[in-house]
C-alpha cells in the first residue's frame, strides 16, 4: 500500500509540535485567529466562537465555530475566509462540505473553521462537545 508524502507530514504534524520559535508560533496562531473572526464578521457570519482546543486535541490550537444564513451562505463564507487567507499567504490545507452547503470546514492547520447552518450547529452542538 503507497502512502503519500503529504499524508506522512500531516501524520508528522500532528504527533509532534513545532518547537523552534513557538512562541513566534503563538504570535502567528493568535493574528490569524483574529483576521478570521474579522473575516466571518464582514461576510456576516453569526454566532461566532473561538474554543482554545490546544489541551484537547493534537490537530489544532483553535476551533472557530459560525453560523450562515442558508446553504450558499455557508459556502461563500467558507469561500471568502480560505480566498483572504490565501491572500495574506496562509495556504489551506483543505476544504470539506462546501458542494452542499449545510456545514463547511476550512483547514488552516492551527486553526479549524466551522460554518454551519443554524440546523447543523443545533444538531452537532460542537461548543459543548468540546468544552468538556
Amino acid at each position: 500500500m503507497l502512502i503519500s508524502h503529504y499524508y506522512l507530514l500531516s501524520l508528522v504534524k500532528e504527533r509532534i509540535k513545532v518547537t523552534i520559535n513557538d512562541r513566534n508560533n503563538t504570535l502567528q496562531t493568535e493574528q490569524l485567529k483574529a483576521f478570521v473572526i474579522e473575516k466571518l464578521e464582514d461576510m456576516k457570519g453569526r454566532d461566532i466562537i473561538a474554543l482554545n482546543i490546544s489541551d484537547k486535541a493534537s490537530f489544532a490550537d483553535y476551533m472557530i465555530i459560525c453560523s450562515g444564513n442558508s446553504n450558499r451562505h455557508v459556502k461563500s463564507i467558507a469561500q471568502s475566509v480560505a480566498m483572504e487567507c490565501r491572500a495574506q499567504g496562509v495556504e489551506p490545507r483543505g476544504m470539506e462540505g462546501n458542494d452542499v452547503g449545510e456545514w463547511a470546514l476550512v483547514d488552516l492547520v492551527d486553526i479549524i473553521v466551522h460554518v454551519m447552518t443554524d440546523e447543523q450547529r443545533d444538531k452537532y452542538n460542537l461548543e459543548q462537545l468540546w468544552a468538556e
